[in-house]
């Protein structure tokens, strides 16, 4: 997203910028998301959630996605909810197929399957693919997310910011196609009783509404993985539009290992959460969907040094920028279109 949001503002500012892609298609990740852009009510309420991240970065994204929001519709981005679900944020849901065509178009030159290019404006996506890979992780983004981007800033002095051994994900059941990335998540781990190989429960108290903490620490377990078990109460409930029944379906249909509890290989601990049956247990692997950790930037998205000073005519946005959500969750659409059209802004304006 980062990068055609970028190119879209700065083609709107009489620049003329070229989108290196990596991949065979626009989009990146942007695409196989929920599409939904958001952000916290306030600043009090995003610093509180991401507590060692940037004030200043969580601040201009707070004051200005608003405004990028209502650009995005001017460019022909269509909206399918004006609202995200969720009493915490505000924010938009676009269909993302149409949001990347629209970006697309703004964009204009985007020339796909391109090697890595010296560049202007970094936004190639973190290096989601080579943390999975080095803990032995799931990948639930685009594939070409490889670090290219972090690396380049590095070779020319760049400094990396807080949080570069964490990640948004979501628990899955299994490696599934792209296009099942939203669907197959499994998001009722508040709801189930969360057990590591040996029966242990390994993750104390209650996950926080994102679950992107009890993600965090089913990748520390070996392998990556966890079980969850419910009771017959618990998939009956619902998480917004599916029940979690439905959400074990998907599970089982993709390939997961879905079993009787009584069949686990280990003793199932008495729980308030296990009280009627049946009971089931969902096997979940820790997926990473981009990275938190970056490259250190200011509100105006130059790459810093590490004693602070910008490198000349380098900027980045995305998941190339780091140190915004440490610690935490937050909408890594949302930087990468705020941080996307400050940085075209910057480096239209210094050139």
């Amino acid at each position: 997203m980062a990068g055609l949001v970028a190119a879209a503002r700065a083609r709107e500012l009489g620049a003329v910028p070229v989108v290196f892609e990596q991949g065979n298609r626009a989009g990146g990740s942007m695409l196989l998301s929920s599409g939904v852009v958001w952000r916290h009510h306030t600043l009090e309420e995003f610093h509180a959630e991401c507590p060692a991240g940037d004030p200043a970065l969580q601040t201009t994204i707070v004051e200005r996605l608003d405004d990028a929001l209502d650009w995005l519709e001017s460019l022909g981005a269509p909206v399918v909810e004006r609202a995200t679900g969720n009493a915490r944020t505000v924010g938009r849901r676009f269909d993302t197929r149409g949001l990347t065509e629209a970006l697309v178009r703004a964009a204009g030159d985007v020339r796909l399957e391109a090697s890595f290019q010296e560049a202007t404006v970094l936004a190639t996506g973190g290096f989601g693919v080579r943390l999975a890979e080095e803990r032995g992780l799931l990948l639930r983004a685009a594939p070409w997310s490889n670090g290219a981007g972090l690396a380049y800033a590095i070779r020319r002095g760049a400094d990396s910011s807080a949080g570069m051994d964490e990640f948004y994900g979501r628990n899955l059941p299994a490696s599934v196609p792209e296009e099942l990335y939203v669907v197959a998540s499994q998001l009722y781990g508040a709801r189930a009783l969360v057990l590591d190989d040996s029966g242990r429960e390994f993750f104390t108290g209650e996950p926080a509404w994102h679950e992107n903490d009890l993600v965090q620490a089913t990748a520390r377990l070996p392998g990556g993985a966890a079980w969850y078990v419910l009771d017959g109460a618990a998939l009956r409930e619902r998480v917004r539009e599916r029940t979690i029944a439905e959400l074990v379906g998907v599970a089982r249909a993709v390939g997961g290992d879905v079993v009787p509890a009584e069949e686990l290989p280990f003793r199932v601990p008495p729980s308030p959460k296990l009280l009627e049956p049946p009971f089931l247990a969902v096997r979940v692997r820790a997926a990473v969907t981009h990275t938190l950790g970056g490259l250190r930037l200011d509100e105006a998205a130059r790459v810093l040094r590490a004693d602070g000073s910008p490198i000349d005519r380098l900027y980045a946005a995305g998941a190339d920028a780091g140190g915004i959500f440490t610690g935490g969750y937050g909408s890594g659409l949302a930087a990468a279109l705020v941080f996307g059209r400050i940085a075209a802004e910057t480096a239209v304006g210094s050139a």
